[in-house]
């Protein structure tokens, strides 16, 4: 139980930053580019509360690292908050500048992996404090789960970020049927989840950064 509430302790922080500041950055880049809807909603913020989906955000993430601290192997941390909503119509131009609303999320985590890198060298730097290995483990959380959350929303499967900026990308007929896919897209994520087959395309995409992270930063 001690080790279980270290690891929630230590994963918490991270998670929840993950996933607010990735649906901050939709509302935000939404509102620049027309669309208020996400600012009238409340949801250009960075207060976790707003954002939070009891199930997604807490959890689905606690049980897999229930699990995951119970059986001593690792699993692939999944999860999601409440979507950001946005009116593509209001956008100044819809189909073009949904490619840069849905790109925000993934772009917001990708800066936040390069923030929890930057912590985690820092960690280092003074290795006889007694928080160096708290904080180097928080920050490899951090990195972990800005990772996963990145590849795993520019999977190319509408509604997430990815299917949405392949619709921005695709001539409008195929656009528009491709974007009929969407009431499926979750039921189809759940599906990959459950099989295997997601951690098999996300895996080796998370170890890269990872590793490519390392090289940079010198981890």
């Amino acid at each position: 139980m001690q080790e279980l509430i270290a690891t929630l302790t230590i994963w918490a922080l991270p998670v929840l930053f993950a996933i607010t500041l990735h649906e901050a950055a939709h509302g935000y880049v939404a509102r620049y580019f027309g669309d208020s809807t996400a600012e009238r909603a409340g949801r250009i913020s960075l207060n976790p509360l707003r954002h939070i989906d009891p199930v997604g955000t807490i959890l689905v993430p606690g049980l897999i690292l229930a699990m995951s601290s119970l059986v001593g192997a690792g699993a692939m941390l999944f999860g999601w908050a409440k979507p950001v909503p946005v009116n593509f119509g209001r956008l100044r131009k819809p189909k073009a500048d949904m490619l840069w609303v849905a790109a925000a999320g993934p772009f917001a985590n990708l800066l936040m992996a390069i923030g929890w890198a930057l912590l985690f060298r820092l960690a280092f730097a003074a290795p006889d404090s007694a928080y160096a290995l708290p904080l180097a483990k928080m920050a490899d959380a951090g990195i972990q789960i800005n990772a996963v959350l990145m590849f795993l929303n520019l999977v190319p499967l509408p509604p997430l970020d990815g299917g949405r900026i392949a619709v921005s990308l695709l001539p409008a007929g195929p656009a528009y049927k491709f974007a009929q896919i969407e009431p499926y897209g979750f039921p189809i994520l759940l599906f990959l989840l459950f099989t295997g087959i997601l951690g098999d395309i996300l895996g080796p995409l998370v170890a890269i950064f990872r590793f490519v992270l390392a090289t940079v930063f010198g981890l």
